[in-house]
């Protein structure tokens, strides 16, 4: 489990500076491969890169120890981790409803682990039908792409990281289907799908996750992706690897509550203004998205 909190930490901090980097480019390059090509020129940018890629390392190795469904909720804490970093750079005192959010969130999170007891589970065969379910996530990312389309910068910004959440859940599934593969050995590993699957559904997701950092502060940027993931990790790891939650009728609801905390949590983490961005341009583009 520290693992998993740890890892959250160092991709919450990726978050922040991500997201200075990428609010300051154009809003044209949004899902165009040219605002990679640019924000590969930042410093900033890719010490956000490099921190999130110790956080996913971290989660990597919490994967390997634990289910899917089990580790899932303690990475969405990124979003509180980004919250504090936010704070001390802009030198705010947080609020009740900072702290309300963190108390809900967390709350919500150890309801869902310890009443659900996520376990079992094993790696479907290389073209087992169970991986419709990575199809029809990335049907969703299309709509969702599609329904942001001509619509203002704030709607744009929430559908896109709603989508790069999907995306991210999908990478956490494969990252668990190729570690179990790695068991069976390196070569054999590299003759199946799941790890290209993977390398281009990470860069995807960055594209995503990138393009909703352009359109709009963190607060309005982050908090889908990070609602969105743990629940497609959580829905993938019992559709596709087969874990196993409690299921009886008080164990569900309990667990349906837990979930909804955590989300409620979020959002109201997402809302603080602290995870904002200062600037002149960044100021005046945010009065455009709220307006």
């Amino acid at each position: 489990m520290i693992f998993a909190v740890v890892a959250a930490a160092f991709t919450g901090l990726g978050f922040v500076a991500q997201q200075h980097a990428a609010y300051r480019e154009p809003l044209e390059e949004m899902l165009h491969p040219r605002l990679l090509l640019h924000l590969l020129r930042s410093r900033l940018w890719l010490a956000g890169i490099g921190t999130m890629i110790i956080g996913q390392v971290l989660f990597a190795i919490a994967l390997n120890m634990a289910d899917i469904a089990e580790v899932e909720p303690l990475l969405a804490s990124n979003l509180i981790f980004a919250l504090v970093a936010a704070h001390l750079i802009y030198r705010e005192r947080l609020g009740r409803a900072e702290w309300q959010g963190a108390v809900l969130f967390t709350a919500g999170v150890a309801l869902f682990l310890t009443i659900g007891e996520p376990h079992g589970g094993g790696e479907p065969s290389t073209w087992s039908p169970r991986w419709i379910a990575g199809a029809v996530v990335i049907g969703l990312v299309g709509l969702l792409t599609i329904a942001g389309q001509h619509r203002d910068l704030r709607v744009r910004a929430i559908t896109l990281a709603c989508a790069a959440g999907l995306l991210y859940g999908l990478q956490d599934a494969l990252t668990r289907s190729v570690l179990l593969l790695f068991d069976q050995g390196i070569w054999q590993a590299a003759k199946d799908w799941q790890p290209y699957a993977l390398v281009l559904i990470g860069a995807t997701a960055l594209l995503f996750s990138q393009s909703a950092f352009d359109a709009a502060p963190l607060r309005i940027s982050l908090p889908a992706t990070t609602a969105a993931e743990p629940l497609t990790g959580i829905a993938l790891s019992i559709v596709v690897f087969g874990e196993r939650l409690r299921v009886s009728v008080g164990s569900l609801a309990l667990e349906a509550i837990g979930l909804a905390a955590m989300v409620a949590g979020i959002v109201v983490l997402g809302r603080s203004p602290y995870l904002g961005k200062p600037g002149d341009r960044a100021d005046a583009r945010e009065n455009g998205v709220e307006a």
